[in-house]
Order: C-alpha cells, then structure tokens, then sequence
C-alpha cells in the first residue's frame, strides 16, 4: 500500500533587515570670531610648506574665513562656522564696506585721492568708486619684519574704503594712481572693526549680519 504523501515543510518567513535609526547631531550653534591676522600668515589652517597659518593661532574647530586677507597684508579676518552667514559676508554681489589704513610711497594729491574714488581702470576691469581721504599716522603695532622704507621718498597714510574683494586689489588701486603700498591694514569688514585687538588675537561676537 502506497504511503501517503509528506505535508510540505512550512515556508520560513525571509528575516527583515533591521533598520538601526542614527540619531542626527544637533545644527551647531552658529559662530563669528574676529581675528587681528598677523603679517605673513596664510588666510588657511594648512600649508605643506611649514608657513604660518590660521591654525597658529586659532584653536575653534569647525570655522574657517569669510573671505581672504592676502599673507602680506594685516589686520582684521573673520571666521564662522555658518555657511549663509560666511556667504553674505564674502560675496561680492552684498558690496559689504571693507576699510583699509594704507601706508604709501610718495605724498598723495588731491587728484589721486580723486582718482581713487572715482574708480581706477585695473587689467580686469574699472573698480567702483570708493572713499579715500588722507590720515594722520595711526598708532599702530610694529610690523615683523618691519617696512622697508626709502629715506629719499616720504611716505603717507590714507583712509581707503571698498566694496569688491578683487585680488590684491587696495594694492593694485593705489599703484595705479602712483601710491605704491608699504603696508596695508583692514580694520573694518561692514560693521565690525579690531577695536584693539592685539595681532594674533581673537574675540567671539553674535553671528549675525
């Protein structure tokens, strides 16, 4: 007598993969440090030539420039962690004022200083107008190295106040005229200014614009 058929072994349900849900860590608090930068530091944290960087004196993770300050040029650097924020203030297009003291070779006339605010013809094209006014010698650190001067030549200061962020461009503006740059501080980017901050030295303000 034949033997009835075996029942058929019950089908395993196939094993769901378990979904382990990551946490996402919290938006970090947004974060503004105004930086003095010191002569012949490089506007970065790294450099595979051993050259001074942001790193030397700024510890904060997670910030770096809102715009650029060139290695041969000082003062005032701002650094965020916020990425809208670091936008509206290195965009040229939002025309924030940045203020610069500028020692020059020579003694300006009243037509240079003209030339500057009306906008000098550069290889890449005509800056905006500009505010430009003689200055009294500010009272400021001594410079390491020191400027090199021409005992022939006297030198003056000038108050100049721009709103792009060319290359080199307070430099290439005063040289155009007939000024060459010594020395060139930025005190100001729109409203906040050194306020005596030593080079090399920071402070936290609010981050906003």
């Amino acid at each position: 007598m034949p033997r009835p058929p075996r029942p058929a072994a019950p089908r395993r349900a196939s094993a769901k993969p378990v979904v382990r849900r990551v946490a996402k860590a919290p938006p970090a608090e947004p974060r503004l440090l105004l930086l003095n930068k010191p002569f012949d530091v490089l506007t970065q944290f790294n450099d595979d030539q051993g050259r001074a960087t942001l790193r030397d004196f700024v510890t904060v993770p997670g910030v770096y420039p809102a715009g650029r300050l060139d290695r041969d040029s000082e003062g005032l650097l701002l650094l965020t962690n916020d990425g809208g924020l670091q936008a509206r203030i290195a965009d040229p297009k939002h025309k924030l004022a940045k203020t610069y003291w500028v020692q020059v070779e020579g003694e300006p006339s009243e037509a240079q200083l003209q030339q500057l605010r009306d906008g000098v013809q550069l290889n890449d094209g005509p800056t905006l107008p500009a505010e430009a006014r003689l200055l009294e010698a500010p009272q400021l650190w001594e410079r390491n190295p020191p400027v090199r001067f021409r005992k022939s030549i006297p030198t003056a200061w000038l108050e100049l106040v721009i709103r792009e962020g060319r290359n080199r461009q307070v430099r290439r503006m005063t040289a155009a005229v007939g000024l060459p740059t010594l020395r060139l501080v930025r005190v100001a980017i729109g409203p906040w200014c050194l306020d005596g901050l030593a080079p090399g030295a920071w402070r936290e303000v609010e981050a906003r614009l």
